[in-house]
């Protein structure tokens, strides 16, 4: 008998990527909810729980379909809106309204019993911070260029004195920034010592060893299934020109798809978008993990594989 458990989609309304793997679970004929609980929430939809001794409870209700919250086979956070509180309002009552939702609907969604997460919340959330991957990522066994996050000025001259090849300088969070106005992206880009002032105290800083780079892979987990694309730029960052990186698809050597898997249970992560610098002695060195990257600009064949996985672990649920 087919499974008419619903897969829940957590993602705003003009996320184009979540469109690719929804496509296919309709073409499954898999039920699908797609909700953005930041604004929904404000809107057409409702969400509510009850708990009692043995028994636990839920309804989730859309502009078109009620739900029952306890026999959602699955959850994809993809990109949500955060949860901001709703409009007309004071900044006050604004504020309590956002805060409440955050643990109350995102507190119902992260604890819906069995469901498979693809990725939970709280661990996307761990798994996010710099440190904590810098962490994990040399405890496992990768290879992890030289690091310091400080807010010391003098901590960070020296180490970026000490690096013999040259150091680097990378924001700690993809924050929104703006200058003049405009939206404004603080890219990875060479720092040397007399550039760094004392403005480093305002709050921490990271910098690293520059890799001597031959190039960079980017290889998305799915579960047990590994993707990598080689992408040769001629930025430092490649993301900054995008036009002009090239990708091919690349093997991922087993040392590293080993470690990879290793950095996924430490996490508890199902998804993983894991960005390498590779050497020309063949080394690749970790460079970070976002455990919500994005993976449809590359190669239509990679793409293509990626959503399939990804389809296959929303349909599945948490059977073996």
């Amino acid at each position: 008998m087919r499974d008419r458990r619903p897969v829940l989609v957590l993602t705003n309304l003009y996320d184009v990527t979540a469109d690719v793997v929804l496509r296919r679970l309709a073409d499954r004929r898999v039920p699908v909810v797609r909700l953005d609980p930041g604004t929904d929430l404000h809107t057409d939809a409702s969400l509510t729980a009850t708990y009692r001794t043995g028994d636990q409870r839920g309804i989730l209700r859309t502009a078109s379909r009620e739900i029952d919250t306890t026999r959602i086979r699955s959850v994809w956070v993809r990109r949500p809106s955060p949860y901001e509180g709703p409009q007309g309002v004071g900044d006050q009552d604004r504020r309590f309204a956002a805060e409440q939702a955050l643990w109350g609907a995102g507190g119902i969604l992260a604890a819906l019993p069995g469901a498979k997460y693809v990725n939970h919340p709280w661990r996307n959330r761990a798994a996010e911070s710099k440190p904590a991957q810098l962490s994990t990522a040399q405890r496992c066994g990768f290879l992890v260029p030289a690091t310091v996050i400080t807010n010391d000025p003098d901590d960070a001259r020296e180490f970026v004195a000490l690096q013999p090849g040259g150091a680097v300088y990378k924001p700690l969070w993809n924050t929104h920034y703006r200058v003049d106005g405009r939206p404004h992206s603080v890219w990875v880009r060479e720092v040397r010592e007399g550039e760094i002032t004392d403005a480093v105290s305002f709050c921490p800083h990271m910098f690293h060893a520059k890799v001597d780079k031959v190039f960079d892979v980017r290889v998305t987990a799915t579960g047990s299934r590994l993707f990598g694309v080689r992408i040769d730029s001629p930025d430092l960052d490649w993301r900054f020109r995008q036009d002009l990186m090239a990708c091919a698809p690349i093997e991922v050597p087993k040392p590293v798809a080993h470690t990879i898997s290793v950095y996924l249970a430490e996490f508890g992560l199902v998804y993983g978008a894991f960005d390498f610098a590779v050497t020309h002695t063949g080394d690749w060195y970790f460079l970070e993990c976002n455990p919500n990257g994005q993976w449809s600009w590359q190669p239509a064949q990679t793409t293509a594989a990626i959503a399939h996985a990804l389809t296959d672990q929303l349909e599945k649920g948490l059977r073996t």
